[in-house]
C-alpha cells in the first residue's frame, strides 16, 4: 500500500467520526427539545399534574443525554485509538 493510500484511509475514519459525534450531537438536541416542548404543552393543558411531568421529562432527557454522551465518547475512541 502506498502512504497516500494510508493517509487517506486514516483521515476518512476520523472523518467518519466526527461526522457520528456532530450527528449523535443534533438528534440529542433535537430529542431533548421535543421532550421540553411536549412537557411544556402537557403541563399547560394540566397544570395540578406539573410535577408529575417534570420529573418524567428530566428523567427521559437524561436517557437521551447518557446515550449521546456514550456515542460521543465511542467515537473519541474511535479518532484516538485508531
Amino acid at each position: 500500500m502506498s502512504t497516500l493510500m494510508v493517509i487517506l484511509e486514516a483521515a476518512l475514519g476520523n472523518l467518519g467520526a466526527a461526522l457520528g459525534a456532530a450527528i449523535t450531537v443534533v438528534g440529542a438536541a433535537l430529542g431533548i427539545g421535543r421532550i421540553g416542548s411536549a412537557a411544556m404543552e402537557a403541563i399547560a393543558r394540566q397544570p395540578e399534574a406539573a410535577g408529575d411531568i417534570r420529573s418524567n421529562m428530566i428523567v427521559a432527557a437524561a436517557l437521551i443525554e447518557g446515550a449521546a454522551f456514550f456515542a460521543i465518547v465511542v467515537c473519541m475512541l474511535i479518532l484516538f485509538m485508531g
